[in-house]
């Protein structure tokens, strides 16, 4: 609401939010929980890099592309037997 003064101008009593404040906030969040993180996204493989290496192929490193309980761990579901039909033993 606003007041008039001696000269018969209005001036506001209060200051109404800026428009942008919470569209700000939200990017500011989420911009704020990316720098946290360090990259921007979900991390799609914890795998070691090691485990991709001739020294880790040959040390018998798990990687999700090789080993069932790898798999699981980082929620890949590519040897579920449901989905793909075949016998996860032989995938």
């Amino acid at each position: 609401m606003a007041e008039r003064n001696e000269d018969n101008k209005t001036t506001p009593t209060a200051t109404a939010p800026k428009k942008g404040d919470a569209g700000e906030r939200e990017v500011k969040q989420r911009v704020d929980a990316e720098n946290e993180q360090g990259f921007v996204g979900i991390e799609v493989d914890p795998t070691p890099n090691s485990a991709y290496t001739v020294a880790g192929v040959t040390a018998g490193e798990p990687t999700p592309e090789t080993d069932p309980g790898a798999a699981k761990a980082v929620g890949s579901r590519r040897f579920d037997a449901a989905l793909t039909g075949a016998d996860p033993a032989r995938v």
